[in-house]
């Protein structure tokens, strides 16, 4: 019975850790949100990820959108609104949000070079 019971422990295992990558990586979404998540107007221009360099733009893509939007509006309710998140955080606030994660952002020491962390963070503080 104990080989059954280990079977399903690391299908389980494996499940969840896929759930976990689908959701913080990954492809782009096909109908990004366009407004904010809360109904509120924008008072300023749309946040546009166009307006970041190429590797950021990739960095973004690849790492960020799934959970944060195309326009920062955060997928997954006010925690992940960068809108609103980073108004008034520091670059290094945000440097070390990105290096050591957050309550459920994951860290991305690990996963980025320090210069992309860096690149990201200063496009962010400027949005």
């Amino acid at each position: 019975m104990k080989p059954a019971i280990t079977i399903i422990s690391v299908v389980c295992a494996i499940i969840g850790i896929s759930y976990f990558l689908t959701a913080c990586g990954g492809s782009q979404s096909s109908n990004p949100s366009s407004t904010p998540s809360n109904g509120e107007q924008q008072t300023s221009d749309p946040i546009s990820l166009s307006s970041a360099s190429s590797d950021v733009q990739s960095i973004y893509k690849a790492r960020c959108i799934n959970c944060h939007a195309t326009d920062l509006s955060g997928k997954m309710g006010e925690r992940t609104n960068l809108q609103h998140i980073y108004v008034s955080s520091s670059n290094e606030d945000i440097v070390a949000t990105i290096t050591n994660g957050g309550s459920i952002m994951p860290a991305f020491k690990d996963v980025l070079s320090e210069q992309e962390i860096n690149s990201l963070a200063t496009w962010l503080s400027n949005q």
